[in-house]
């Protein structure tokens, strides 16, 4: 993080957990401050991903211009190279119009974006997608293990060879680039930050733990009542299933097991809300450990949203 960056390019980050209540201080500091909202929730960027988001309503971005939501199908993948470029053009042309800029989400892969350079630099074509999700239907975990370690012969690093997801796409960066990982650590190692000379104030919202079960509960019962599970069944029909991250997304993933029979729908509810309770726990932690020095701000005992950014 550069604590003084170049004059007039400075970004305000607001992360926290979900359901933490970020987007409500976020319009309220960004009204007071002639600010727009750049978004960092690696959900709200998919036409049609709204309910089970909680992405913010047309009311809200009508008073608050908002930039990243809603730009890709719900069918196309996104990565942090890519976000990385449509954050820093946005924030250009935000800042070249006298604004300021306020980025808020709670998504650690791409709030990296705003304080180092972004790892995943390679775009895994469509094809290669389906060719190692076609190998891990067929071989599970050890199939995608035995190929990446074919064209890894010196090793896989510090890779979590114990997370499907992450052997993936190692699995998919490396047949893509057809460099190694550690070509490609080594790549990362010299690639220059997206923002590198801007300014970055962060704070974290947080609140206590019974509180925010209590916001969790509501919220899931205010998307049931608002049309999730029709969402996701919509959503089926354009391509939600092709997109992993998409689909085994919280809310999504529990109502699929739901509409595909591998669940029933009268405990959906409950099993978002425990979900969701476990991803709170591993946002707490990874904020704690992966994000520089930050200011942290109780929720509960805002008063003003000019609390939140201070100095």
């Amino acid at each position: 993080m550069n604590p003084r960056g170049e004059p007039g390019r400075a970004l305000h980050v607001l992360t926290g957990c979900t359901a933490v209540g970020k987007t409500e201080w976020a319009l309220g500091w960004a009204e007071a401050n002639q600010a727009e909202v750049l978004s960092c929730d690696s959900l709200l960027f998919y036409r049609g991903m709204d309910i089970g988001t909680a992405k913010p309503t047309s009311a809200d971005q009508r008073r608050v211009r908002h930039h990243l939501i809603d730009i890709r199908a719900v069918s196309e993948p996104m990565n942090a190279a890519v976000y990385a470029s449509a954050a820093r053009g946005a924030a250009e042309e935000i800042a070249g119009r006298g604004k300021k800029v306020l980025v808020v989400g709670g998504s650690g892969f791409y709030l990296r974006s705003f304080f180092g350079p972004v790892s995943d630099s390679v775009d895994v074509p469509a094809g290669i997608r389906e060719r190692v999700a076609a190998l891990e239907g067929s071989g599970g975990l050890g199939a995608l293990l035995r190929e990446l370690r074919r064209l890894n012969p010196s090793g896989l690093g510090a890779l979590d060879t114990a997370n499907p997801r992450r052997v993936a796409s190692a699995l998919g960066r490396c047949l893509a680039s057809g460099r190694t990982l550690a070509e490609l650590a080594s790549d990362f190692a010299r690639a220059e930050a997206p923002f590198a000379g801007w300014s970055v104030h962060l704070v974290r919202l947080d609140r206590n733990p019974l509180d925010l079960e209590v916001r969790i509960a509501a919220r899931v019962a205010a998307m049931l009542r608002a049309g999730l599970v029709a969402e996701v069944e919509r959503l089926c029909g354009e391509g939600l299933l092709l997109n992993p991250s998409a689909s085994r997304a919280i809310g999504y993933r529990e109502t699929l097991e739901v509409l595909q029979g591998r669940a029933p729908l009268g405990g959906l509810a409950e099993a978002i809300a425990q979900d969701t309770r476990a991803l709170v726990k591993k946002q707490r932690t990874w904020f704690r450990t992966q994000l520089p020095a930050h200011r942290v701000v109780d929720a509960a005992s805002l008063r003003d949203p000019a609390e939140l950014f201070l100095g």
